[in-house]
């Protein structure tokens, strides 16, 4: 049986771009799915909820919008669009009214040293890759990752949510248990709040390469949702 909603819309986090979900795409594609992988900029978060706006007129009818990471800030924004049926978030920020990636994040640690900003924009070192992002994943990946980051901007860790779209659309979220950069416990806080449909993974921050099948999964039940 067909699933309800045939279109994903799949919205990248920091020091990534619409390729990461390139083990998620093929398999949702073989499954008889459109699937839209979003470009932020990760300049503003205007222009990431551009950027994932355009990518809505690109499609027809309905869709599921699946946010990794910071993703989870644009489709918690974008996902009050009428075209939005529901959301997934993936080891996500899911801010309420006024909140901003700092303030969620603060409270459970500090930016770690593998940071480095340059002229506004914060770049990750490669052992912050492996320590941080991609403990599961193969040293070629890990590589692959460092050599493509799309480094944002400093503001955006201040950037704020007007109208939280997880509120009045259905939401599911997947929590990785082995995340050293959305804290876990963070991640269960924020599932819980939201009333989330929730997947538990031993995953990395990176589940969407590492667990692909289990993520493409919770991205079906939510296309499936009545």
């Amino acid at each position: 049986m067909m699933s309800k909603i045939k279109n994903i819309v799949l919205v990248h986090g920091f020091w990534a771009d619409g390729s990461s979900y390139s083990e998620i795409i093929p398999i949702l594609l073989a499954e008889g799915y459109e699937v839209v992988a979003v470009q932020n900029p990760l300049t503003s978060l205007a222009d990431d909820v551009a950027a994932t706006k355009r990518a809505l007129d690109r499609i027809e009818g309905q869709c599921v919008l699946v946010g990794h990471s910071w993703g989870g800030m644009v489709i918690t924004e974008v996902g009050n669009d009428e075209r939005v049926s529901g959301l997934v978030y993936i080891a996500a920020l899911a801010p309420d009214v006024g909140e901003s990636m700092i303030d969620l994040m603060s409270k459970y640690g500090s930016p770690s040293s593998h940071f480095k900003e340059q002229e506004g924009f914060i770049w990750i070192s490669k052992e912050g890759v492996k320590e941080i992002l991609a403990g599961d994943l193969s040293a070629e990946q890990i590589a692959l990752i460092y050599a493509t980051q799309t480094s944002p901007s400093t503001s955006l860790t201040n950037e704020k949510i007007e109208k939280p779209a997880w509120k009045y659309k259905p939401s599911w979220y997947i929590i990785t248990n082995n995340d050293r950069a959305v804290p876990p416990d963070l991640q269960r806080d924020l599932s819980k709040r939201m009333s989330a449909t929730t997947v538990v993974l031993e995953s990395s921050h990176f589940p969407i390469i590492s667990h692909a099948k289990e993520v493409v999964d919770a991205i079906k039940k939510a296309a499936n949702h009545g």
